[in-house]
């Protein structure tokens, strides 16, 4: 009787499946998110050892729940994309104890600020869960849950129907140069070339390990502009308003690998996938050549005060309690390193709707989610 009833829930579900790509239904459910502090919403808080972390003011002073782990004075572009795809709730983070049952049906957000590809990236900021490590959360203790929820547990294959109806977002790689390539004292034994090629190559392995679980439809979001973030100008020495463009380069370099791995699903033995493929790189470069003509007025500095180096701090994250601008909207930065909520909108927006294959390559996620 049991097996008869899990037959007729798989039957059922493939049913609706296919009717819902029959009448064109939008085939997203949720997001599950991977990544470093950019699309972190949270995860950070959780690990005892962390120091990068965000859970005090005047973080989330623009978000309703106010300091929540979010690297930005209000929303993350992960926080945007769910309200444009009309999600019901906020993406939950995975370290919460909370996350567990109902709460994860439309997803999970594993991301770690200071995380990186590679395992060994952002250990100078205490505990971070790597993408390996993400990845195996939501391996182990994810995807079983639903499984269980669903009625699937030991159907092999149903789960990755069930799972074409969700964006697995990858926001990742920029610490693996900040908090790795090219931290200060570190001797290159190889050459940035063959530094990203190696990145590139694991990064195209943790892909596949999400696609053989399942995932079908992946949204990868570029390395953002490194050269131009305000601790990493401050370290140069620039006062000129010029952005490092030997790291800029480095951003440039994994950015042209990052989107040859959208081309190349069939060699990486991925068919039936969709890979998107979000140039944030460009769009926050866009704003910072032309801030006036884009609504903004700061394109340098870090709208928060941020912690010295005699508070422990590192000129990345805002000190504790410190002051934040008043024209929030109008920076590029909120801390010394990552978007205001303006920013992370306009990144959204521009991978939810943008015609132009230079921002979204080669559709755009509205198109991607409508697609079957």
């Amino acid at each position: 009787m049991a097996k008869t009833l899990t037959r007729l829930v798989i039957t059922l579900f493939l049913l609706q499946a296919s009717l819902c790509m029959s009448y064109g239904e939008a085939e997203v459910k949720g997001m599950f998110v991977f990544g470093s502090s950019l699309v972190d919403n949270g995860n950070n808080n959780f690990l005892r050892n962390s120091t990068a972390r965000a859970d005090y003011p005047p973080y989330g002073i623009d978000f309703p729940l106010g300091p929540s782990g979010r690297f930005s004075n209000g929303r993350n572009p992960i926080d945007v994309l769910g309200e444009l795809l009309k999600l019901p709730s906020l993406i939950p983070p995975f370290a919460d104890p909370r996350t567990r049952g109902p709460r994860i049906a439309h997803g999970v957000n594993y991301a770690s600020g200071g995380s990186g590809i590679l395992d060994q990236t952002g250990s100078i900021t205490g505990e971070v869960m790597s993408l390996n490590q993400q990845i195996r959360n939501f391996r182990i203790r994810t995807l079983p849950v639903l499984e269980a929820q669903l009625g699937l547990s030991g159907h092999r294959g149903a789960n990755k129907h069930y799972l074409s109806k969700y964006l697995f977002v990858v926001g990742t790689g920029g610490n693996d140069y900040l908090l790795n390539y090219f931290m200060p004292g570190e001797k290159k034994r190889v050459t940035l070339q063959q530094f990203t090629k190696s990145l590139i190559s694991t990064l195209s392995g943790q892909l596949k390990m999400l696609y053989d679980l399942g995932a079908r439809k992946f949204l990868l979001f570029s390395i953002q502009t490194m050269g131009c973030v305000p601790v990493v100008r401050s370290h140069s020495g620039i006062t000129n308003g010029s952005c490092v463009e030997a790291m800029n380069k480095a951003a440039l370099l994994f950015n042209r690998h990052l989107k040859s791995l959208v081309k190349s699903t069939k060699t990486m033995q991925m068919p039936g996938s969709k890979m998107v493929y979000i140039n944030s790189y460009k769009i926050i470069r866009d704003i910072i050549s032309n801030p006036t003509q884009n609504g903004y007025s700061d394109t340098r500095k870090a709208c928060c005060e941020l912690s010295s180096k005699r508070e422990g701090g590192n000129g990345i994250l805002c000190r504790k309690g410190g002051r934040a601008c008043s024209h929030r909207a109008a920076h590029v930065f909120f801390d010394g390193l990552h978007p205001t909520d303006a920013v992370n909108a306009r990144i959204a927006r521009k991978a939810y709707g943008s015609n132009l294959k230079a921002e979204a390559y080669p559709i755009n996620v509205k198109q991607l989610a409508w697609s079957t």
